[in-house]
């Protein structure tokens, strides 16, 4: 919690409740599964009123008001309630904050983003709100909205604001929209971020481009029995809607089984009831952010694609496939109910805009985006499994800790740990998606992008990040991982986590070889992929806010692993040993304020 971030608040704030302890399928704590707790505005009241009473830590003053975003209770009675903030009426930006209380209500401690007052020194604007909308135009070059008025806490002192949507932004890929924040008494733009998590970065692409490489992933439907999703079918005949299960050719995954929707005897949309109504619809070469605008996905027999690029609906089935498999993970191992944990379905649109390389998960839309490929570099569509479970955990992570990057350069890429760490969790989480669908035509591994047809035959691995020179990722923690770019940086994390589950040194895991180095040659031995996934989540549900940099979540993993198997068990002490093989130790923590 040293250092800015600079990425959009989130506007709409919803009160859930959640048991996000390892359920059946993931390791249990000690006192047993989790279980929801009974009145979701008991520990909110007083978790508020604990963090005006503990303001010397939590950091709240006069004219504060705490907006609940999330609540979080354990198995033992104690509850983690995630706060945002205004100031005087106006939204703080960096101003986040998660209470803990005991089983009794009573204050534990507080994680927070703004390690310091959020009172700026006016409340007085300069500029006028259509002056603001016009910087923000010219610097995203799009179409502004209404402007306004903030407090920005992020990185240091915090000063008056006006926050901007700008739509049609030229300075997003395929036009999407930024939030440009403008300072309120100087102009000055303070930042202008894209509201998407991009697969493939902007400098990923130009390397690309440069070495002349192309990316072809091989497609095509594998003969034999549908696997992946089992729909119910126990609708009367006749009556619609009505649960279906069909069939589909996908272009990676091979045959899937889908869950649908049946509308009338011979029509059926590729909407899942089973999971929310999780549904995939087709942009039509639109760069679209409104997914009531995508065209929904019909058909006569219930049986989608056929494993090529001719068929528009092969890449809805693979995308509504690693959705469904995504949501599948989350709630089979966290208990989770969707993407925001409010049992609302996921979305997706495939064919967005024209000849676009990449795939994103939009805050704006709330939705999954995927390109066609670009016809140079990329071939086809990004649908892959792990791409889809990446960039859904883009979305969990907005939902809870927000982890933001510090800064955005001029050709979109992002800086900074937090936004490090957020590019990490989506890798680590989005490779559990692999292992928790087990498809034998997409199998489990500890690598990203595997299936992307790239010359070093996967983006990103987990187990020895700098084997990725593409992206040129770092294995260990240092004084520079400060300002790296965010998929780059995300080594640090992910090497802790690999070894955290599996360990140093060799090992072949479902055909793959690995081989885990070390910062200083120790030898660390893992606990498990069920358990240290479980840690992560854990840390970054409860113990991690938007500025949460890789010592903080050391400390996270930490106090996730004592609530767990506490702080003497043989876990606690491996996570510590990870952390202190990628070089990441209470000693070398950088001094605050940096």
């Amino acid at each position: 919690m040293r250092r800015p971030h600079i990425r959009r608040v989130a506007i709409a704030v919803a009160v859930t409740t959640a048991a996000t302890l390892p359920g059946p399928a993931f390791a249990s704590a000690p006192n047993g599964p989790a279980r929801a707790a009974t009145s979701a505005s008991s520990p909110v009241a007083a978790a508020r009123a604990a963090a005006f009473a503990h303001a010397s830590a939590t950091g709240v003053t006069h004219g504060d008001t705490l907006r609940a975003k999330d609540v979080m209770t354990d198995p033992d009675g104690k509850s983690h309630v995630r706060f945002v903030r205004t100031h005087r009426g106006l939204p703080v930006l960096g101003g986040d904050m998660v209470v803990h209380l005991g089983e009794r209500g009573e204050y534990l401690g507080v994680t927070r983003a703004a390690d310091h007052v959020v009172e700026p020194s006016t409340v007085e604007a300069e500029l006028t709100p259509g002056q603001a909308e016009r910087k923000a135009e010219a610097v995203a070059k799009g179409d502004a909205g209404t402007a306004r008025l903030v407090v920005d806490a992020r990185g240091g002192a915090a000063a008056l604001a006006y926050q901007v949507l700008v739509m049609d932004s030229d300075t997003t890929e395929a036009g999407g929209s930024s939030t440009v924040v403008v300072d309120a008494r100087t102009g000055r733009i303070r930042s202008n971020t894209p509201n998407t998590d991009e697969f493939i970065s902007p400098s990923l692409a130009a390397t690309l481009r440069e070495r002349g490489e192309s990316v072809t992933p091989r497609t095509g439907t594998a003969a034999g029995a549908a696997t992946g999703l089992s729909g119910l079918t126990g609708a009367a005949a006749g009556r619609y809607p009505a649960t279906a299960t069909g069939s589909g050719s996908s272009l990676f995954a091979g045959k899937v089984a889908l869950t649908t929707t049946r509308t009338a005897r011979t029509s059926y949309v590729l909407k899942d009831p089973t999971r929310w109504n999780t549904e995939t619809r087709d942009a039509k070469g639109q760069e679209l952010e409104s997914f009531a605008r995508g065209k929904a996905f019909t058909d006569g027999d219930n049986k989608w694609g056929t494993g090529t690029t001719s068929a528009r609906t092969s890449a809805a089935v693979d995308a509504q496939y690693g959705i469904a498999q995504t949501l599948d993970f989350y709630k089979k191992a966290f208990g989770r109910k969707g993407v925001r944990n409010n049992s609302a379905g996921a979305r997706g649109m495939v064919h967005f805009g024209n000849k676009v390389g990449n795939a994103f998960w939009d805050s704006t839309c709330g939705c999954m985006l995927y390109g066609d490929g670009d016809g140079r570099v990329f071939k086809k569509p990004l649908v892959v499994l792990d791409v889809t479970g990446h960039e859904l955990t883009h979305g969990v992570v907005d939902a809870t800790a927000a982890l933001e990057p510090t800064r955005v350069d001029d050709d979109g890429n992002q800086y900074g740990e937090a936004g490090a760490l957020n590019e990490s969790l989506a890798d680590i989480l989005g490779s559990n998606v692999e292992f928790s669908a087990n498809n034998p035509k997409n199998p489990p591994n500890y690598l990203v992008g595997e299936k992307l047809g790239l010359a070093q035959k996967f983006l990103r691995r987990l187990d020895h990040p700098s084997l990725d020179v593409l992206e040129e990722t770092i294995d260990y923690w240092s004084p520079a991982a400060y300002d790296t770019e965010v998929h780059a940086g995300s080594g640090v994390s992910s090497h802790a986590f690999y070894l955290l589950a599996e360990g140093s040194g060799r090992k072949t895991i479902n055909g793959v070889a690995y081989d885990s180095p070390t910062y200083d040659g120790s030898r660390v031995t893992g606990i498990g992929r069920t358990k240290a996934t479980a840690v992560f989540y854990r840390a970054l549900t409860r113990y991690m806010v938007s500025t949460t940099d890789f010592h903080d979540a050391r400390k996270a993993t930490l106090k996730a692993a004592a609530d767990m198997y506490g702080a003497n068990s043989a876990e606690y002490k491996a996570v510590g040993a990870a952390w202190a093989a990628v070089n990441v130790t209470a000693a070398n923590t950088p001094a605050a304020g940096r």
